[in-house]
């Protein structure tokens, strides 16, 4: 690799923090560029930045990442005639940008190794220099803040530089998570622990039978460890339960969202679709939980009310609605990011007199929409599936959408008994191409910008991906589809020209054009879902708008008009990341609940752990990757991190663990300025940042840098004795 510098002109001020955002946002992996280092002018309008790279195309592709497309990138040879920085360096340095006449390169070397020594022999230690081979250009890079002392130096040397500025140098790598903090165990317990009552129940007890709870209590249980599983549901499920709504299926690839711990299973079972319906994926988790033996260890119908820990005994006490208390030593929420129903708050939802149902509260039994004259609210996942699903059906249909999402063809088909035999096969690259793609899927990014392409070439890569069924066009897309704003909006034409081709109306087709960046909200897989707008019993309301002002006895009243129902559908989404766990009564040390904690955004460390909350894991989580990931992959990882935790717990003879306070800060912190970093922070009105819910503020819930590099953190943390935490 070569040696590039150049110099870039800054919107100030920029901190240390803003240089790592940078980095971050420099999309380096991606064009194959390191950032070695920068020199940040204290005035913050200037940054010398030293590049790596194989070319300089590369380079420049960085510089336009960082909108400094008039930024010249310079071919460079660093000076290896310069003294080291002292071991105490405060990083102070002062930067002299020299224009040489046009000598030849040997000569420019001599010259350069002159002013070093002329500077040397007047005090003055130059860390490093950058001579450029493309042009008469050397860059001193001096340590101190003496100014006038360097320019003083190189006037005396005949040598008149173009600007000399103090700077700060810095690392622009982000530094490892939790170094600051050492793992501890050992914490001054204030109780006697010999004589308290430390008997509990159980070793777990597990919040929630979905894929989540039975992962986990499948892991737990294979330990030894005596687990009880508690669902307030009457089976097994969870989002798979609930969702019993028309048209409820799977967005993952269903071979890559199953479970991966048993070759048996994976031999046993054959899924019938590649994109599986609600009641396969409930029989599947049915057949688990009968096939491992797991129910024995569940108890359903039965709801936490409230769950205490107990500072004395180092336990868990729980109370269900059941009337029955039981304790633990740790207990692991498995309720999900996406399962606390959101209604609206409009005025007389409860005074309608037909039916009304949110789609994750759908009828065991079902709803007969047939004739009827039904309206749905929400045009999220949830809504796409339903109303596609039901158009046929029902005497009229009416869409009433706040926000229109950009959806991609799912592209559903049957799983021949060739295409299941092929699975198996390939299984073992299956996992490990979900392991190592950004959000668990089967799909991974296309390792090229999007812009070191032709226009023709992106237009048929896109093309080529809106042909492949699933999440092809969000993850298998270009590597900075969702870091440079550029690429993103050339793939938001691309499919905002897909929908205006499938709806006649051009009014209609105004309403469902999206205006936000693509993959900004969580996309939904469709199939005919805007041929459904050309049907003569369909009509799409934009609240935008007409906005909805109340529910009626007979229907919705927006501020245009009323419009008459049998039946509401409110496709409303959900009180994500938090909710479920907020809606218990949780309460961890000094009687602080999880609901108060979380007042002002979700604080994790790791999204698995709570700080003042010991020994309460939490699986696919607020700050985990979950958001963007493939569940079933996501799921597992987080379920092996925290048995491997307890393990390391029981190993040392301790009962207990927690994060510190830093910890959990620096986890918090480094979530929310990822989430600042790249095209997310073009768009925060989303379920993501908590605005689909009243009251809750807009802060971070996702992991936006994704599956695998929040895999990496995990397991750096196991693997160096769980840095951050306290065990006791």
């Amino acid at each position: 690799m070569s040696d590039y510098f150049a110099v870039i002109q800054l919107t100030p001020p920029l901190d240390h923090d803003g240089v790592r955002r940078l980095s971050r946002h420099s999309c380096l992996d991606i064009h194959r560029v390191q950032w070695l280092r920068s020199y940040v002018a204290s005035d913050g309008a200037q940054m010398l930045c030293w590049y790596q790279a194989h070319d300089a195309e590369s380079v420049r592709m960085v510089l336009r990442q960082l909108d400094s497309t008039e930024t010249e990138a310079w071919s460079a040879e660093i000076g290896d005639d310069t003294e080291q920085a002292p071991t105490d360096d405060s990083g102070e340095r002062v930067v002299a940008e020299i224009d040489l006449e046009e000598p030849a390169s040997d000569t420019m070397t001599s010259m350069r190794t002159a002013i070093v020594t002329a500077l040397g022999d007047a005090g003055q230690k130059v860390t490093c220099t950058f001579m450029s081979t493309n042009g008469p250009r050397l860059i001193l890079v001096v340590a101190g803040q003496d100014e006038a002392a360097l320019t003083a130096c190189l006037r005396a040397a005949e040598i008149e530089p173009t600007s000399v500025w103090r700077c700060v140098e810095l690392d622009p790598k982000p530094p490892r998570l939790f170094t600051a903090t050492a793992p501890s165990t050992a914490r001054k317990i204030e109780h006697d622990l010999t004589s308290a009552d430390t008997s509990v129940d159980f070793d777990a007890v597990i919040i929630g039978a979905g894929i989540s709870g039975i992962c986990a209590l499948q892991k737990l249980a294979g330990m030894g460890l005596e687990v009880r599983l508690l669902e307030a549901a009457s089976d097994v499920g969870g989002v798979w339960y609930w969702n019993r709504y028309p048209g409820a299926r799977v967005d993952s690839e269903i071979y890559t969202y199953g479970f991966s711990f048993s070759d048996e299973l994976l031999q046993e079972w054959d899924w019938q679709e590649l994109f599986s319906p609600q009641p396969e994926i409930q029989r599947y988790l049915k057949h688990v939980v009968t096939r491992f033996d797991l129910r024995r260890h569940m108890q359903f119908d039965t709801r936490i009310t409230t769950a205490v820990f107990e500072e004395r005994n180092g336990r868990w006490l729980l109370d269900t609605d059941t009337g029955e208390r039981v304790t633990a030593r740790y207990l692991l929420a498995a309720t999900g990011s996406l399962t606390a129903p959101q209604l609206p708050d409009y005025p007389g939802i409860d005074e309608f007199a037909g039916q009304s149902h949110h789609t994750s509260r759908w009828p065991a039994a079902g709803v007969d929409l047939a004739g009827k004259r039904v309206g749905v609210v929400g045009t999220g996942a949830s809504g796409v599936q339903v109303i596609q699903a039901i158009a046929d059906d029902v005497a009229h249909l009416t869409v009433f959408q706040r926000t229109p999402t950009y959806c991609v063809p799912q592209r559903n088909r049957l799983l021949t008994d060739d295409a299941r035999r092929q699975i198996r096969q390939d299984w073992t690259g299956i996992l490990k191409a979900c392991r190592e793609s950004y959000g668990g899927f089967i799909h991974t990014f296309d390792p090229r910008s999007g812009l070191a392409v032709s226009a023709e070439e992106r237009e048929a890569k896109f093309e080529e991906l809106w042909q492949t069924p699933g999440f092809a066009f969000w993850f298998g897309n270009f590597a900075d589809l969702l870091m440079n704003l550029e690429v993103n909006t050339h793939a938001s034409d691309f499919v905002r020209k897909k929908i205006a081709e499938r709806v006649n109306d051009p009014e209609v087709t105004r309403k469902l054009l999206p205006d936000h960046p693509f993959g900004t909200k969580r996309i939904p897989l469709e199939n005919g879902y805007y041929e459904v707008y050309n049907r003569a019993n369909v009509r799409l309301v934009d609240l935008r708008d007409t906005p909805i002002e109340r529910i009626t006895p007979t229907g919705i009243r927006t501020s245009h008009q009323e419009y008459p129902f049998d039946v509401i559908v409110y496709a409303t989404g959900f009180d994500a990341g938090t909710g479920a766990l907020t809606r218990i009564d949780i309460r961890g040390e000094g009687g602080l609940t999880i609901a108060e904690k979380w007042r002002d955004g979700p604080k994790t460390f790791l999204g698995l752990l709570v700080g003042g909350f010991p020994n309460l894991f939490i699986v696919n989580g607020p700050h985990n990757a979950a958001a963007l990931c493939n569940a079933g992959r996501c799921i597992e990882q987080n379920v092996d991190w925290i048995a491997c935790c307890i393990e390391t717990v029981h190993a040392k003879g301790l009962t207990r663990i927690v994060p510190t306070a830093a910890a959990e800060e620096e986890w918090t912190e480094h979530v929310y300025d990822a989430a600042r970093t790249g095209v997310l922070a073009h768009m925060t009105d989303s379920w993501f940042f908590g605005a689909n819910t009243p009251g809750k503020p807009r802060r971070a819930t996702i992991y936006a840098p994704g599956a695998r590099e929040y895999r990496e953190h995990c397991e750096d943390v196991a693997q160096t004795g769980y840095p951050g935490c306290t065990m006791y």
